[in-house]
């Protein structure tokens, strides 16, 4: 049996073993599934995209019918055993993408080069949040917009949060990284957008991956970044 390659770093794309097999199938039979709700939001969200865009961790595709024609869409996945199944969908919608490993973190991505970073129910499991938000500043276009949904904590003190914090390990490893408790909103906020359009609401989609957010940032144009430096 070949020996198990450690990975050259900690944002390099994950390997490709069964586990890794076995969740692209699974995610590409769930992932519609999520609830009718934040289907919805999703999709009056992802309407306002156009130009370039560039979506973080698109799993099997369950948002590429979202995205208005005439989009040009990079999907990122770090998953290589979910790239048949997004190319399948592809072919499903008619809807040209191209499709390129790597991870939140790390983006084989031109800087300034997105009108839009769109990023759903991912930051829950990557490996850092501030990384993954200072990689998405880095590709968007002075002016352009990083939209967001996630599950989040449920607040301090609650009964939810508490079932949150004891199920934490075994829900990482049931679910490839997801972390019931991150407070990503701190996260999203301390990133260096210059504009946050941020909603706080709840879902019982799944009982334990509650409340959630969903938003808007808008990176800094030059002119901030300049000011900001003086």
């Amino acid at each position: 049996m070949p020996e198990k390659r450690a990975p050259a770093n900690e944002y390099e794309p994950p390997g490709e073993g069964l586990y890794k097999r076995f969740f692209a199938w699974l995610v590409s039979r769930l992932q519609e599934h999520y609830g009718d709700d934040i289907d919805d939001r999703k999709r009056r969200m992802l309407a306002a995209t156009q130009g370039r865009v560039v979506e973080i961790g698109a799993g099997a595709g369950a948002n590429m019918r979202f995205y208005p024609p005439g989009v040009e869409l990079l999907l990122i996945e770090p998953n290589r055993h979910m790239h048949s199944y997004l190319r399948r969908e592809s072919e499903r919608l008619g809807r040209p993408v191209e499709v390129r490993a790597g991870t939140a973190e790390r983006m084989d991505v031109d800087t300034d080069s997105a009108d839009f970073v769109v990023c759903t129910l991912v930051l829950c499991s990557v490996g850092s949040q501030e990384a993954s938000l200072r990689e998405a500043l880095r590709v968007l276009k002075p002016g352009g917009r990083f939209l967001f949904l996630e599950h989040v904590a449920a607040p301090d003190g609650t009964r939810l949060r508490r079932w949150q914090r004891r199920m934490r390990w075994l829900w990482r490893r049931i679910g490839d990284g997801c972390t019931l408790d991150r407070e990503t909103w701190v996260a999203i906020e301390a990133a260096g957008f210059a504009e946050l359009d941020i909603e706080h609401f709840d879902s019982r989609a799944i009982p334990l991956a509650r409340p959630h957010i969903a938003g808007t940032a808008t990176k800094p144009e030059v002119r901030e970044v300049a000011a900001a430096a003086c």
